[in-house]
């Protein structure tokens, strides 16, 4: 078997995600949910679990989606964010299409798919349909923005975004890991075999513009939304997904919707995925920021 030198950035970099108990293939929600593996497609992975707060609702929701580099990760991989919960607040976890499967939009319409169904079924699970965040980790981070903007577009908007570490502008991806002087953990993303690439179907090299003007940045380039409000966190020492992403996404933001409430901020020493984003300077100021937007 040929091994590449870009599978080998891959490879060093899975184990080491492996260690900060991210990628998913060891079940990190110990937690049961109040609905588990809930169908709301026809493809195996469109599945969905619920975990309700305690107390009768319907409740405000956060559609939380899972990273993985698009090709890997599940649902369970995350320790469920229970103080969300203890402010009243639902959480939906979602599974969605593999880029070796499907390459996009296949994952974009999974997410909006599973936002049609909630809304569509919210009264049999005591949910809220007029009340839902969209959060999203790294590839997740970039498909929770990309549900956002479409349903922005289609005048069904979300009531927020929340976005941790998520890459949102793949033509520039490689460029802003070397302006901070980093050494990509998972080398280049515009070669053939990198996760953004395969997620397109093709090298991210040939067609810079066509990856730009597929993400959230470049969807948002020239164009007035009526966005809801951003929280958004990075990781300073983040050599997976340059922190300049985050930033881009936010400069994005802004230009589209200047009246958008927006809350970004980098955090200290933290990497991609690791433990400062389930401890209490991340999770205590995200709770509140879903709770003033899910709960005025």
């Amino acid at each position: 078997m040929k091994i590449t030198r870009r599978g080998l950035a891959y490879g060093v970099g899975a184990i080491a995600l492996i260690g900060a108990g991210y990628w998913g293939w060891k079940k990190a929600t110990t937690v049961p949910p109040s609905f588990g593996n809930i169908a709301y497609g026809t493809d195996a992975r469109n599945m969905l679990d619920i975990y309700l707060p305690a107390g009768a609702g319907p409740f405000p929701f956060v559609l939380e989606i899972h990273g993985g580099a698009f090709k890997l990760g599940d649902k369970t991989a995350n320790p469920l964010q229970t103080e969300v919960l203890a402010a009243g607040i639902a959480i939906v976890r979602i599974n969605y299409r593999f880029s070796s499967t499907a390459i996009w939009p296949a994952q974009g319409q999974d997410c909006l798919a599973a936002v049609e169904f909630l809304r569509a079924n919210a009264g049999a699970y005591s949910l809220d349909p007029a009340r839902m965040a969209i959060w999203g980790q790294s590839a997740g981070g970039f498909l929770a923005a990309s549900t956002v903007i479409s349903l922005a577009e289609a005048g069904k908007p979300a009531q927020a975004l929340v976005d941790f570490y998520g890459p949102m502008e793949f033509s520039s991806m490689d460029a802003d890991m070397a302006a901070l002087g980093l050494t990509a953990a998972m080398g280049q993303t515009s070669v053939p075999d990198s996760p953004e690439s395969q997620l397109l179907g093709y090298d991210v090299a040939s067609d810079p513009a066509g990856a730009r003007a597929m993400g959230p940045v470049g969807r948002l380039d020239g164009k007035k939304l009526a966005l809801p409000s951003l929280f958004a966190r990075h990781g300073e020492a983040d050599n997976f997904v340059a922190h300049t992403q985050t930033q881009r996404l936010v400069d994005a933001w802004r230009a589209s919707d200047p009246t958008a409430p927006i809350d970004f901020a980098l955090v200290a020493g933290a990497g991609h995925g690791t433990s400062e984003f389930t401890a209490a300077g991340v999770v205590g100021p995200l709770t509140e920021f879903l709770t003033n937007v899910l709960k005025p």
